[in-house]
């Protein structure tokens, strides 16, 4: 996984496990419970992530598989001109952000990325240019 892909990983799985809302629970017991998981399997912020939050994990979402729709409040900054004087103000705030979550149960450990060395054959190797001699 690249730096910044790591980095948001890293920076999706602290906001889900800090997070102290509790708006979107019913949302995701719901969802999960259509999807035939039961009720005491379904635990927030334990087992349930999205899929860059399960990726800091070292979990990947299983191919196919479909989650449940939230909605999550993100910080966000943003700059406001004073009327009054033309200053120009950063303001903080949060605005919604649609997102999906997948149980524990729609992922698998990621396997570890291969880093071993695969050869490239050119014309000057006597074992590439023997696979085209004529016999």
């Amino acid at each position: 996984m690249s730096a910044r892909a790591s980095a948001i990983a890293e920076e999706a799985l602290e906001r889900a496990q800090s997070s102290p809302a509790l708006t979107n629970y019913p949302t995701i017991y719901a969802g999960f419970i259509a999807k035939g998981i039961p009720e005491e399997q379904i635990v927030p912020r334990v087992n349930v992530f999205t899929f860059h939050a399960w990726k800091a994990k070292g979990r990947s979402v299983k191919k196919g598989e479909h989650g449940v729709r939230i909605v999550t409040y993100i910080p966000c900054d943003r700059k406001e001109r004073d009327p009054s004087n033309g200053e120009v103000k950063i303001v903080s705030g949060r605005r919604p952000k649609g997102c999906t979550v997948f149980h524990i149960s729609q992922t698998q450990p990621t396997p570890p990325r291969s880093t071993a060395f695969v050869p490239h054959y050119t014309d000057d190797d006597p074992e590439y240019r023997q696979g085209f001699q004529e016999e």
